[in-house]
């Protein structure tokens, strides 16, 4: 059952260390606690100079940025993606040690972050799909070298997008080529790639690229990635900087590469069919092994701008009014300042929630591809081991998975005592059957963070910056808030700008074994609700219901003129549906971290003291946030639901779909007083006879009824949620805050 809070039980302090470690899960983990202090050091120190220095000012990759990437590496953040094998310290899946540096760095400057994560973007192909000499050299060379050794560390960067015209329009189409320059007879092929890169991060400085090309020779098929080095014969042209407003604290380039490498640098290597030369992987599977994953980490880049931005608001309410003579030192407008009004509170309790759930999220995916991870090594090892090879065999054995995985949801929702305990047991510890289940929800989650993080994120930066008044537009502003808020729509756009994610939710929320798990979340909701009604729960529940109602019912309906509605090509029902998802997905996760500190956190001695107040706050914010998620799924859903049928209007159709007064006299017998009734009120009942200039004939809700129920039963659900948002409002009034930022100004 919920703890019981007593009415004092306030907020006294803003969320440390303790509690963040159990709210995303990493508390066991002490070397990521190490790594998260060691990111914290360079972001608060370093990298906060730089910015407060006016480093910022320059798109030039200069002498004091370049400064960075020594502290890095100092800081274990370089090797952090390294296995120990190739020179890394952390045993494992890195999904999680990743997402959790790039969110220290992005509480200061998401640019450091970028410039950090780039790194890894660039040997992500390689660790992903490279051959093991491929991952034993370039990974080996990526760690900084050991004690005693004698060699330079190598930096890379990731050549994908090309100037098509514009950067990030479509990472389907490549303009850069690959021709066989020389194949003698028993010796490997030599290719000449030609490739214009734009946008591209680390091109300052970066020994090697991993670059995205199509085939120009009919000896090699298809597309694939290529290692490139600054020391092939050719040209390896670093390009001129890229002008941008954003990220300044990366270096970003419009590179040229004109270069002849052997194809053994091909990630993942190739065979030979036919005098063909066939890559194992093209381009765009191995992008979707590395996007899948590098996404999530640039959705909690802009979730660490919202959380970094309240310290710095709150200081800028309370002192908004000091120094005049209207305020004295002990008066609520010298306390508070901006914060004696609902209006400044209010706001900022929904960019708090914002970024308590966007965080959430985006370490809730992470934690799912570390348990996945292992699992989909597996299932290659299985496949190659087996020799199941090509797209179409591979689905067909993962479709078996999936009504393996079907049949153990079916049987996990039985009582013990009915289902087959030994198929039971089966199903749930075969591999393949863990696979697709968590690939089912991760192909769902990570969309979901980078849209909706990073978008709603965005406009949320947008209502910080506000709160602060002018200030939040100057380069002193505290906390950095107007750079953060445009870096923000760069991260927007990173890995593929929100019409992709959107696609790929529209094909990936209808799959039946996602829906089949989504359906147990409704379910779980329910029952948190009975145990902790303040959490939000039960507005989240019927929420869910109404958008997986629409869903249905749009997969099967047609619009006004007969066409069907679900379809990949109609944007405008599909991509609504996508963001409505994602804000139910986000408020969910927030529920469930706020559940794991309320169970563990009075098992940590640090927090005992101020834990009610915390947990009431959290809670508070959960509420606020589920309420808000409900009310966009309910406008998005009626919108979908009736705004593609005609309105109807006042012709012949139309009203013969009206009562007339014979009508109404008829209907009296039964329903007393409705005649008198409809004719009072024209603009509810319509009446053949009765056309006036405020009245329009009547919409119907022919098929529509049980979604009009759903939909009433969320406007209820909502009860209550307004009261949570003042009393959350009312704990900003009276947290304490340090003295000045840990960071300079």
């Amino acid at each position: 059952m919920t703890q019981e809070h007593s009415p004092s039980d306030t907020l006294r302090t803003l969320p440390g260390d303790d509690a963040r470690q159990i709210l995303w899960r990493y508390s066991e983990r002490f070397d990521l606690q190490m790594l998260i202090q060691s990111a914290r050091s360079v972001a608060r120190g370093p990298v906060a100079r730089l910015v407060a220095e006016g480093a910022r000012n320059t798109h030039e990759w200069t002498d004091k940025k370049a400064q960075l990437l020594p502290v890095f590496d100092a800081a274990g953040i370089t090797s952090a993606f390294m296995d120990p094998e190739h020179g890394g310290y952390i045993e494992g899946p890195k999904n999680l040690a990743l997402a959790l540096v790039a969110f220290e760095l992005s509480w200061v400057d998401a640019g450091a972050a970028t410039g950090s994560l780039a790194g890894n973007l660039a040997l992500a192909p390689i660790h992903e799909r490279g051959t093991p000499e491929q991952k034993q050299t370039y990974l080996s060379r990526a760690c900084p070298p050991k004690e005693g050794e004698d060699r330079r560390i190598w930096r890379g960067a990731f050549a994908l997008t090309e100037p098509l015209p514009y950067v990030g329009v479509e990472t389907g189409l490549l303009g850069g080529k690959m021709t066989v320059a020389e194949w003698e007879e028993g010796k490997e092929p030599i290719l000449q790639v030609e490739k214009r890169g734009r946008f591209i991060t680390n091109m300052g400085f970066a020994n090697f690229v991993t670059a995205a090309v199509d085939s120009g020779d009919a000896r090699i098929k298809g597309s694939c990635i290529i290692i490139l080095e600054e020391t092939d014969p050719g040209n390896f042209f670093r390009g001129i900087p890229t002008r941008k407003l954003v990220h300044q604290l990366s270096s970003t380039r419009d590179p040229v590469f004109s270069l002849r490498v052997p194809a053994s640098r091909i990630v993942g290597g190739y065979t030979i069919k036919n005098g063909m030369i066939v890559p194992n992987y093209s381009h765009g599977e191995v992008i979707e092994a590395v996007f899948r994953r590098t996404r999530v980490t640039v959705g909690l880049m802009t979730s660490a701008k919202l959380l970094s931005a309240v310290e710095p608001i709150i200081r800028y309410q309370r002192g908004r009014f000091r120094g005049g003579d209207a305020g004295q030192p002990g008066s609520p407008r010298y306390e508070l300042g901006l914060q004696q009004k609902e209006d400044a509170l209010h706001r900022l309790v929904d960019i708090w929630a914002t970024g308590e759930a966007s965080a959430s999220l985006g370490f809730a995916t992470a934690r799912i591809f570390d348990q996945l991870d292992p699992l989909e090594r597996h299932k290659d090892n299985y496949f190659q081991e087996q020799k199941i090879e090509g797209t179409r065999a591979q689905l067909k054995f993962l479709g078996r998975a999936n009504k393996d995985a079907m049949e153990l949801l079916e049987l996990t929702d039985q009582p013990e005592d009915k289902r087959d305990p030994a198929r039971f047991e089966t199903l749930r510890n075969d591999p393949f059957v863990q696979f697709v289940m968590l690939d089912s929800v991760a192909n769902v989650l990570c969309p979901a963070t980078k849209l909706w993080n990073t978008g709603y994120g965005a406009n949320m930066m947008r209502e910080a910056v506000s709160l602060m008044g002018g200030y939040g537009i100057t380069e002193d502003c505290p906390g950095f808030l107007g750079y953060k808020w445009m870096d923000a729509q760069l991260e927007a756009t990173y890995e593929g700008p929100e019409a992709v994610q959107r696609r790929q939710l529209s094909v990936t929320m209808t799959q039946d074994l996602f829906l089949a798990q989504y359906r147990r979340w409704i379910r779980e909701m329910r029952r948190l609700a009975r145990s902790n009604p303040g959490t939000g729960a039960c507005t989240l529940a019927s929420a869910m219901e109404v958008w997986l109602w629409t869903l249905e019912h749009l997969q099967k309906a047609t619009d006004a003129l007969g066409e069907r509605l679900y379809l990949g090509t109609r944007q405008g029902v599909t991509f609504p549906l996508a963001d409505a998802l994602c804000w139910l997905l986000a408020a969910r996760c927030q529920i469930l971290d706020f559940l794991e500190l309320e169970e563990k956190g009075p098992q940590h001695p640090s927090l005992a003291e101020g834990l009610p107040g915390l947990l009431q706050f959290l809670s508070d914010l959960c509420h606020v946030q589920a309420g808000r998620a409900a009310g966009e799924v309910g406008r998005i859903c009626a919108e979908l639901i009736f705004g593609y049928n005609r309105h109807p209007a006042w012709d012949a159709k139309a009203c013969n779909a009206c009562y007339d007064s014979e009508d109404l006299d008829a209907l009296e017998g039964v329903i007393p007083g409705i005649a008198s009734a409809a004719r009072g009120m024209g603009d509810t009942f319509s009446l053949k006879t009765q056309k006036t200039a405020n009245a329009g004939p009547c919409v119907a809700f022919d098929g529509l009824d049980h979604f009009v129920r759903l939909r009433l039963k969320l406007d209820g659900c909502l009860t209550g949620a307004r009261l949570t948002k003042d009393r959350a409002a009312e704990a900003l009034t009276k947290v304490m805050i340090p003295e000045a930022l840990d960071y300079p100004a």
